[in-house]
């Protein structure tokens, strides 16, 4: 589906293009600890680990923000909102640091914490994850500015990636209102690329492309029809009456590549795109966010549905062999992949 023309079109077209990302921006903070310098605490006798650097990386939407700006995308415009704390001093920080990135679509609240990841890394060893997150929903004033700031946007952007990490109900920045404006903005312009990825609720997104994979629409809503194989999940016929609404769904399915189904004219269409062969080991970790950066710049340079799902597991098979980090796939990396497999 691919070919080098087509991939240096991608290539060539997005620098002069704008994307932009709604949704729930992390804070990933890595500690790293040095097993060698472990002491005992005097007040507990307990062993006090002792952090020798702080790495602090935009998660979540902020995963498909790198992605798009290593991929080359000129202007890359977040829309979502954090807590004016320390951690989102140390996300916007950590946003700066990535090329083309508008911040001003950032809303700082001190009615909310910037949700935060933080990782403890025992030498090699990740040990239990602390999370902070909004447990409490998302206030209306704060809904209103998000959808504000979507309105102002809507008419320079190429296309929108909604990404909705947030599992409590309308306690992130995807609530039940935004994703229904979402929706209002996509059925009044319908030419404009709109995707949407979804932890919980993929099945209440409408008039959008969705992106789930396989554990996603397994957990909302129960698939009979699904039967694991090689780590991903086979679509058949059945499934074809029980997909999430919108015109196209990109079902992700691992190493199986891409299930395209297209509801536009009625009667889903299946169309399979295989994924691109990776030898050695890989890490999966921010494989699906690659893969919607490389959709999306595809799109916005004029790419069919199937060629940017083609794309998209392109730049996914480069960033899975990035083995402990959350990987990217810069424009020298893409091409040289792609004279490995086209």
């Amino acid at each position: 589906m691919l070919t080098t023309d087509l991939v240096e079109r991608v290539l060539t077209t997005i620098p002069g293009r704008t994307i932009g990302v709604l949704g729930d921006l992390f804070l990933d903070r890595y500690l790293d600890i040095d097993p060698g310098l472990n002491e005992p605490s005097v007040e507990t006798g307990l062993t006090a680990y002792q952090v020798v650097k702080v790495r602090s990386y935009p998660g979540a939407a902020g995963t498909v923000i790198n992605n798009l700006a290593a991929l080359g995308v000129g202007r890359i415009y977040p829309i979502a909102c954090i807590g004016d704390d320390g951690e989102g001093y140390e996300l916007r920080q950590a946003l700066r640091t990535l090329p083309a990135v508008e911040q001003g679509g950032i809303i700082q609240s001190e009615a909310r914490r910037t949700p935060t990841y933080t990782k403890p890394m025992l030498g090699k060893d990740e040990l239990n994850r602390l999370d902070i997150k909004n447990r409490t929903p998302t206030s209306d004033g704060i809904q209103s500015r998000i959808i504000e700031l979507l309105d102002a946007a809507w008419p320079q952007l190429d296309a929108l990636l909604v990404l909705d990490q947030v599992s409590e109900e309308d306690c992130g920045v995807v609530t039940a209102r935004v994703r229904e404006h979402v929706a209002r903005l996509a059925e009044r312009d319908p030419d404009k690329f709109v995707m949407a990825d979804s932890r919980e609720r993929i099945y209440q997104f409408s008039n959008v492309c969705v992106k789930p994979n396989g554990n996603e629409l397994k957990s909302s809503r129960e698939l009979s029809s699904q039967v694991p194989t090689g780590g991903g999940v086979v679509y058949n016929a059945a499934d074809l009456k029980i997909l999430p609404p919108g015109p196209l769904v990109f079902a992700t399915n691992g190493e199986q590549g891409i299930r395209l189904f297209d509801t536009r004219k009625g009667e889903p269409v299946l169309t399979s795109v295989p994924a691109y062969p990776v030898a050695g080991p890989i890490d999966i970790c921010g494989a699906g966010d690659s893969c919607s950066a490389g959709i999306a710049s595809a799109m916005v340079s004029g790419l069919t549905h199937e060629q940017a799902a083609a794309f998209g597991n392109l730049v996914a098979s480069i960033t899975i062999q990035q083995i402990g980090v959350t990987g990217t796939a810069p424009p020298e990396k893409v091409r040289a992949r792609w004279r490995e497999v086209g």
